[in-house]
């Protein structure tokens, strides 16, 4: 199947099994029948365990966020299947919808080998690698898997970092400190609240240990709304890999300019800005996006706000990660 071919491509998938008990999904072009599929809250479309089709011979990587699932990534998949890519998305262990008992740091930490390990699992999958070339695979994250995505362009970052960071911007940047626990509200108790995680942060994040990691495979990176104050400035200043950034301007979970725009700061001319999405939040690189309660804390750090047009500009974006990967990897 030529490129061409591959964007009339219908959806296959599989989910691959991994040594700590959790699964890969795997996306990936077919001419098998899709079918209505239901995942939670998500009506989705693809052909289970079909008949994989030849595509363009390259693999992408996507690394979910905090607490995220591989359906959040389903839009994504599906237009880089259609240009002939085979789609991945490993289980993070602690950190998905299944299990959230270890996010952050800790599980930063694991997260790019977990995505070699991920390459090992479609490499000894035949019926889908056997149209695979794999010496020269693509990694998409965004928040904690822009973080993966940002370590397996070349940066190096501690657990300190993220301690010294969160010490001095928390009431700034409350929410890449804390996560999904709690918001700041503009009332007296939130002394209280930023005092006890500055104490829990500083208690957990003493390690100052450089963590880094290099897959070779690895060729091309796409971070989009990273976590990213806690890695050394200079280890992005040129990318491993060709590196793609995604930004979006109203971002309250990573606030850009402690996060993406520092990373840009550092690395541009040597890497690209992707797409800039002025009236975006943190949520837009969830697709389908899920349903939030009313005034819970996804609902304020994840919806959209009034401005977004989602429907006219994620296809845009999708269409430009997908032109990246392929100026860079085939």
């Amino acid at each position: 199947m030529t490129i061409s071919h591959a964007q009339t491509a219908r959806l296959g998938f599989v989910e691959l099994p991994q040594s700590d008990g959790g699964n890969t999904a795997v996306f990936y072009p077919t001419i098998d029948t899709e079918s209505p599929v239901k995942k939670g809250p998500f009506a989705l479309s693809w052909a289970s365990n079909a008949t994989a089709s030849k595509g363009n011979g390259r693999l992408i990587v996507i690394s979910h966020g905090s607490g995220g699932s591989p359906w959040v990534h389903a839009d994504l998949a599906r237009v880089l299947v259609t240009r002939g890519f085979v789609v991945a998305i490993p289980q993070h262990r602690g950190d998905n919808y299944l299990d959230n008992s270890n996010p952050g740091p800790s599980s930063w930490a694991l997260r790019p080998l977990e995505v070699s390990q991920a390459i090992d699992v479609v490499s000894a999958y035949a019926p889908v690698s056997r149209f695979l070339s794999l010496d020269a695979v693509g990694i998409f994250g965004g928040s904690a898997g822009g973080h993966t995505a940002l370590s397996l362009a070349g940066g190096e970052w501690s657990p300190s970092r993220f301690r010294d960071h969160c010490e001095q911007n928390i009431e700034r940047d409350f929410s890449s400190c804390v996560g999904f626990i709690t918001l700041l509200r503009g009332t007296w108790f939130d002394t209280v609240k930023v005092w006890l995680a500055k104490r829990i942060i500083s208690w957990r994040f003493s390690d100052n240990n450089l963590q880094s990691y290099i897959d070779p495979r690895i060729k091309a990176s796409v971070a989009m709304v990273p976590f990213a104050a806690d890695f050394v400035p200079q280890s992005l200043a040129e990318p491993k890999v060709a590196l793609g950034l995604v930004i979006a301007g109203k971002d309250v979970n990573q606030v850009p300019s402690f996060h993406v725009e520092a990373v840009l700061n550092e690395c541009q001319p040597l890497c690209e800005v992707i797409m800039n999405l002025p009236e975006a939040s943190h949520g837009a690189m969830l697709s389908p996006l899920p349903p939030f309660e009313q005034d819970s804390i996804a609902s304020h750090l994840l919806s959209d706000p009034a401005s977004f047009d989602r429907a006219a500009v994620l296809p845009q974006l999708y269409a430009l990660i997908a032109n990246f990967f392929v100026k860079k990897l085939l």
